[in-house]
């Protein structure tokens, strides 16, 4: 019985351990909508890290590919780019919205409907170095919701 109170103390410790390593907290995740053919959407939410960390990869089961990237204007051209971190400074809050940081859901196993949920993991780097996982699951949003939102 002491043996397992052990095991089972070590095992809490540990996931409180990885708890504190990510510090990484992730607000309203949403996923674009998609139409029938539509292969491809974009995934936002704001994360916040208790220090300096950065975002260098996702991952999700909804699509094959799942890609950081920036949309910037350069000489009135959207320019779309794949990028291969994101700076999350202690305590600000980096917003992945429209028309800047967001992650790319390409090659969707299947067509994305409002209301559906996306599981999302997201790969935060610490300034040690090392690696966690932050989970998070995107609530689908129809785009005609979101214009009549504005």
């Amino acid at each position: 019985m002491k043996r397992a109170l052990r095991v089972a103390g070590t095992i809490g410790w540990t996931l409180v351990a990885l708890q504190a390593i990510a510090q990484v907290t992730v607000a309203e995740p949403w996923a674009r909508s998609t139409v029938k053919e539509q292969k491809a959407t974009g995934m936002f939410m704001t994360l916040t890290s208790k220090e300096d960390a950065k975002l260098v990869g996702a991952s999700s089961p909804a699509a094959k590919i799942v890609e950081v990237h920036e949309m910037t204007m350069d000489n009135n051209v959207m320019k779309m780019r794949e990028v291969k971190a994101v700076a999350l400074p202690a305590g600000k809050a980096i917003q992945f919205k429209p028309g800047g940081y967001h992650v790319m859901l390409i090659d969707l196993a299947k067509p994305l409907e409002p209301g559906q949920k996306v599981p999302v993991a997201l790969t935060i780097e610490g300034k040690d170095g090392k690696r966690t996982t932050v989970e998070a699951t995107a609530e689908v949003r129809s785009v005609a919701d979101m214009q009549h939102k504005h």
